[in-house]
Parts: structure tokens; C-alpha cells; sequence
């Protein structure tokens, strides 16, 4: 019986003409009756033989199936990114990871959260709340400073996209005579204005992620920081204010920004996992 429910679990509910996305212990257990191969079993000990198996059915990852291999570009993507990430740089340069977070909602509550309380009453979130449009928030991390350049748009076409450059050109110091873009291989850096916005601009030295490797984009942890320390509860009245408060964030994390530290230790172990050049 054992076997028979191992060989369950690691086949596909929908192949055994069961309407589930995943197996949990009870359905297992259900059908393992229903189809006759034991009396009567309980989820308790479904659970205990799958244990016993290191299965667990009723997880699931995300994983990626790649249209061609990874190659020699690949690979010398990845190698680009972690120096920069890592090599000293001339005074004259910078290196600036530029992304947007999109579809930011005020989402202003019908009654206002309520704090955490001695009692063990945690914070509060009214369910309710009302729709008020969205901003895009485009933004750049100084991965050498941790410092963070951000605007806020109604929309996110290459035109904001440009707007966006142009007031990173006028904050960044002049000194600064080469400084690499970070950006992902989407539609908006590669279009056509952006693309001969840059070349107008050579100071700006577009560098782009690999493919499905958003991850090396050192603004998406800031992102993550975002999200969880000022996103987390979204309660504000209208697009202004949620405007300024992202403003006002990122002024408060550059009064003690710090860089994120990728080292070259951190680099060995990405680079071990990225294609040999032979495999090209």
C-alpha cells in the first residue's frame, strides 16, 4: 500500500481524473479508498508514509523551462553584472540599478487602521477601501552608495521613462562621467526614443539582465524593502499623497542609505551556478 500511495503522489491529479491542482493528505487518503486499494486509512498516517518519503505533494515551486539553452551571452551577462557589482570603480563612475514597481494603489480605507495594542492586539487593516487610481514608481539604486533616485508617474511609457533619465541627469553629479544603467530586458530601455535618448547621453551606459534574471537587479531587494516596510498597509487618501510619502521614504532610507553587499564570495557562488563557457 505504501507504494502504492508514493506512485500517487508523485503523479499529477488531473492524469487520474481527479479536478485538483495538487494533492493534499486527505484527498490521497480518499482516493486511495475509493480506488480500492486499502480499506480505510486516515491523513494522519498518509502523512507519516510520505514523511517517511521527504514527499510533499501539497507544495509547489516555480521553475523555468527555457525556450533555448543558456549560452556564451549568458554567461558573459552574468560575469558583466557581478563585476560591476564587485570591481573597484574610478571616481568617474557609478553604477545605478534602474527598475519600476508598478500599479501602486492608494487604496484609502473606509476607517483608518487601527495600532497595535499592549493587549497582544495586533495592527488593525480595514477590508474595505476605496479605488483611486495607480502610479508608477520608476527608481534607481547607487549600488556603490546605496542611495536611491525615484519619481512617480501616472503611466509607464518611454516617455516617463525618459523623464525619468532626464532627472537623473540633472541630480547625478557632473563628475560622474560614466555611469552604467542596470536595467531588464523589457520593452520600455529598448524602445526606440529611450534608445536614442541614450545615445544623446553618453554618459549613461545601458547594461542589461540576462533573460529571466530580474534577480540580479539590485533595486528589486530595495523594492522589497518598499513594499514591506511602507507598502505592506497601503491606506492613503489619494495619488498625491501616496506620491509624497514615497518621496518621503526615500529621503528617509538616503539619510542612512547603504549599499547592499555582494561579494565576491556571493559572486562565486552565482557564477557556479550560471553555464560553463564549453557548454556553449
Amino acid at each position: 500500500m505504501a507504494l502504492h500511495l508514493v506512485k500517487l503522489a508523485c503523479e499529477r491529479p488531473d492524469l487520474l481524473g481527479r479536478s485538483l491542482a495538487q494533492w493534499a493528505c486527505a484527498e490521497l487518503a480518499r482516493h486511495l479508498v475509493s480506488a480500492h486499494m486499502v480499506a480505510s486509512i486516515s491523513a494522519a498516517t498518509v502523512q507519516r508514509i510520505l514523511a517517511a518519503h521527504r514527499l510533499k505533494p501539497w507544495r509547489h515551486h516555480l521553475w523555468l523551462s527555457p525556450k533555448t539553452p543558456r549560452d556564451a551571452e549568458f554567461y558573459a551577462r552574468v560575469a558583466r553584472l557581478s563585476d560591476l557589482y564587485t570591481c573597484p570603480l574610478a571616481d568617474h563612475e557609478a553604477v545605478l540599478c534602474v527598475d519600476e514597481k508598478t500599479s501602486l494603489q492608494p487604496r484609502a480605507r473606509l476607517q483608518p487602521p487601527k495600532p497595535a495594542q499592549p493587549n497582544g492586539r495586533p495592527n488593525l487593516v480595514e477590508h474595505e477601501y476605496r479605488r483611486g487610481g495607480a502610479l508608477q514608481l520608476f527608481a534607481a539604486f547607487d549600488t556603490r552608495t546605496g542611495r536611491v533616485y525615484g519619481r512617480t508617474f501616472e503611466r509607464k511609457r518611454q516617455l516617463e521613462f525618459m523623464a525619468f533619465l532626464e532627472a537623473l541627469d540633472r541630480e547625478l553629479p557632473p563628475e560622474k562621467t560614466v555611469v552604467h544603467l542596470v536595467m531588464d530586458n523589457v520593452s520600455t530601455p529598448h524602445g526606440k526614443q529611450v534608445r536614442a535618448w541614450l545615445a544623446a547621453h553618453p554618459r549613461f551606459q545601458p547594461e542589461f539582465t540576462p533573460v529571466h534574471c530580474s534577480w540580479m537587479n539590485q533595486v528589486e531587494q530595495w523594492f522589497g524593502i518598499l513594499q514591506r516596510k511602507r507598502l505592506r498597509i497601503a491606506d492613503f487618501p489619494d495619488k498625491a499623497v501616496l506620491a509624497a510619502k514615497l518621496q518621503q521614504f526615500i529621503a528617509e532610507w538616503n539619510e542612512r542609505a547603504q549599499p547592499f553587499n555582494w561579494t565576491t564570495k556571493s559572486v562565486a557562488k552565482i557564477m557556479a551556478e550560471a553555464p560553463d563557457k564549453a557548454a556553449a
